[in-house]
């Protein structure tokens, strides 16, 4: 299965700070945005993954991730040229992905919430048999997002995009799986009345033929579309909380890849001692440190 992270954009939301780094090169909390995105998809053991950046920040992606060796997994890069709509990367991505199921994640959203790599996995074997899956959050404001209607038994009845009279409160995250053949389907999709090819109406093409699933993130569970300041800010904070409390990294790439087995103790004994002068480092060698007494 391939991953694909759609990390272009312009991030006017963000100016003036995003006039000169891409936002998902910005820091949540310890780490860089994109190490979020990046760890969902290492989660669902993913190990090939496509950075869609822009011309103007590829270079800095290339720079911070390298061809993903270091985290025992494989990265490609391919410019947007323009934002065209979430759908586009499954026509940038097409060579990439070849006949493979593939999942997308926004390189601006963030997942933070227990049991959440069995939902991934779920959401994996339905990729793997032909169906498409979503992954819904309960919002006070949904009117703001795509929205999935759901039966009592939650399945999905219909999708739609920011709609003026929602027909429910689960927004649509920015994290999708898509069984093989996503980018003919994503041919299929004609540009919106705003010009963009919308991912919603992918997901409604599946739907439509009866493969789309939805994946319901519970009580307990936090997201964040970190596209403003305030939501960046609240992410921070969540973060900076939980790793206090519990002396865990949230999204340590470096860590699962080694529980996945891509990265030896040794490995991750280097990447620590890269960064022993702070809590990520510090949290790294104590994984090496526990492992090696057992």
């Amino acid at each position: 299965m391939k991953g694909i992270i759609l990390a272009g954009g312009s991030g006017t939301r963000l100016y003036p700070i995003t006039m000169a780094i891409s936002k998902q090169l910005m820091p949540i909390y310890d780490k860089p945005m994109i190490y979020y995105p990046l760890s969902v998809l290492m989660q669902a053991g993913i190990r090939d993954i496509l950075v869609i950046t822009t011309q103007e920040d590829q270079n800095d992606f290339k720079k911070l991730l390298g061809d993903g060796s270091r985290l025992g997994i494989n990265i490609s890069y391919v410019v947007q040229p323009s934002p065209d709509g979430l759908a586009q990367a499954f026509l940038l991505g097409e060579e990439f992905i070849g006949d493979d199921a593939c999942a997308m994640v926004l390189g601006d959203n963030i997942y933070f919430g227990n049991d959440f790599e069995s939902l991934l996995e779920d959401a994996r074997v339905n990729a793997e048999n032909g169906k498409a899956s979503i992954f819904g959050y309960q919002v006070r404001d949904p009117e703001r997002f795509g929205i999935m209607e759901l039966d009592k038994n939650n399945n999905v009845l219909s999708v739609e995009e920011k709609p003026l009279k929602p027909k429910s409160d689960y927004a649509i995250t920015g994290l999708y799986f898509y069984p093989k053949g996503v980018s003919d389907m994503a041919k299929r999709v004609k540009p919106s009345l705003r010009g963009e090819l919308e991912i919603t109406t992918l997901n409604d093409l599946y739907l439509q033929e009866g493969l789309l699933k939805a994946e319901l993130l519970g009580e307990g569970f936090t997201w964040f579309d970190t596209g403003t300041f305030d939501s960046m800010m609240e992410a921070n904070n969540m973060i900076k909380l939980v790793e206090g409390n519990n002396g865990k990294v949230i999204a340590c790439p470096e860590a699962i890849a080694y529980e996945q087995g891509w990265l030896s103790l040794k490995d991750l004994e280097s990447a620590g001692e890269l960064m022993k002068k702070n809590s990520y480092g510090k949290y790294l060698i104590d994984i090496v440190t526990k492992e090696s007494e057992n």
